[in-house]
């Protein structure tokens, strides 16, 4: 019979009950302030692992990088270090999957396998039995995931090579995200410790290998992981840093928290080259429905989940637009069957013909993950909207739609424009907007 590591700090570090600790998981990702649209994922990160009332923040903010990597990465590396078990080396499980109140993961047993060999590789179920520092990060990757193997180490008395060794050796390609836990200084006065973690923070993002745990507490498998990220050129970027103090207990003694995103060069993808691609696919795909012909298109991060509305216009008048709020399917996939959509599905408008096509001009929005908007009344939710830059979806009554940003241009006002949004979604007039569910979003279009 397979053998399950059972969670060990649910209902202490994080909601024991699974519909609880979806709302939290939504709740925490959701706060995370807006980043733009983007193109592409870390191949690493470092998130600390605390309680989620205290660190869930810091960490929401590491695993929304993630957007894009869903149906992708397809495993993780994570490295820890131990808190209640000492160990020589890197420590591995013989547990054939982790539990939490989401479901089970799978052990990657393959990948432990392509280390077993190093002499600091050991086999201890007891180091993982009650350590907290992986078991936390789990629900983050579920959320943002799906379906993705763990290969979890608990790191204890280890040096930098040799924690370096069994990171490089497991690198893999795009399907291998590589997760590094550790929270910052401990236990200092509130600002003793902005002090202390200012340096380490800047320590961090210039690669330095010689961290000591009283820094942070991980950091002995940090280093290996910066060691191996320096090698490999790998581009760094903090993404935010606090300390308990500033999200849920007091200044007396805190605990110091960041989170870094690595990236791989050459995997940045520029957005003009990026929207000339798209706009070749809206187009292909209309008019191989059209005349049968077709053109393709084929770069790695087209594999990537995205969410996009694609519009077409002819004599500047609408004639079609159709999209997706959320991504939920490869980008270059997306941007064909909402093409389709906008051209051959549009309610609002007959079928494209070939005898117009050649005056219909395409174009293509990505959009950034919606988030929700929290507000106290109508003037609250007016005063938080950007004119021109949110793109707004609103529900109310099982009824929603939305209006992509270009929208602000017809309809500057804000009133006006929830107005005209609730009417679109099916709503009375005398709807309240201050009780209707609202989320925004920005988008990069191009247009041919």
């Amino acid at each position: 019979m397979a053998s399950i590591r059972n969670s060990a700090v649910a209902g202490m570090f994080y909601p024991r009950d699974a519909r609880a600790l979806a709302v939290e998981l939504d709740e925490l990702l959701g706060g995370v302030e807006e980043s733009g649209v983007r193109l592409g994922f870390p191949k690493a990160l470092i998130v600390p692992h605390a309680g989620y009332i205290y660190s869930g923040p810091i960490a929401a903010r590491a695993y929304d990088e993630l957007g894009a990597a869903r149906g992708i990465v397809r495993r993780v590396v994570m490295l820890g270090p131990v808190h209640r078990v000492p160990v020589r080396g890197l420590a591995i499980p013989t547990d054939q999957a982790f539990a939490t109140p989401l479901g089970n993961v799978p052990i990657d047993r393959a990948a432990l396998d392509e280390v077993h060999d190093l002499p600091q590789i050991v086999q201890s179920d007891l180091a993982h039995l009650q350590e907290h520092a992986l078991e936390v990060q789990l629900p983050f990757l579920q959320r943002q995931l799906g379906e993705f193997a763990l290969a979890p180490f608990a790191v204890g008395n280890a040096s930098v090579q040799e924690v370096a060794e069994v990171i490089e050796r497991l690198w893999g390609g795009p399907e291998t995200l590589i997760v590094l836990s550790t929270d910052l200084s401990h236990y200092h006065p509130y600002a003793d410790a902005r002090q202390i973690d200012h340096s380490t923070v800047t320590r961090i993002a210039g690669f330095a290998t010689d961290l000591d745990h009283e820094e942070a507490c991980g950091a002995t498998p940090l280093n290996g992981l910066l060691e191996a990220a320096r090698k490999r050129n790998l581009a760094i970027k903090l993404l935010a840093a606090c300390n308990s103090g500033d999200t849920a207990g007091g200044k007396g003694q805190v605990v110091g928290y960041s989170a870094f995103a690595l990236h791989e060069p050459g995997t940045d993808v520029a957005l003009d080259d990026a929207g000339k691609v798209l706009l070749q696919i809206a187009r292909g795909a209309i008019e191989s429905k059209l005349f049968g012909s077709a053109s393709t298109a084929d770069a790695p991060w087209l594999k990537q989940n995205g969410a996009t509305f694609v519009t077409l216009t002819r004599d500047a008048a609408l004639r079609g637009c159709i999209g997706s709020l959320q991504a939920a399917r490869p980008l270059g996939d997306d941007v064909a069957q909402n093409a389709i959509g906008a051209g051959f599905r549009d309610p609002r408008f007959p079928a494209v013909t070939a005898a117009e096509w050649p005056s219909i001009r395409v174009e293509v929005s990505l959009l950034s993950m919606p988030k929700p908007m929290r507000f106290a009344d109508e003037p609250d939710l007016l005063a938080q909207l950007r004119v021109g830059e949110d793109g707004v979806i609103l529900e109310a009554d099982g009824r929603r739609a939305t209006f992509l940003p270009q929208v602000w241009d017809g309809i500057p006002d804000k009133r006006q424009f929830l107005r005209e949004l609730a009417r679109k979604a099916g709503l009375p007039d005398d709807v309240r907007l201050g009780r209707c569910r609202v989320w925004r979003y920005q988008v990069i279009k191009w247009t041919e």
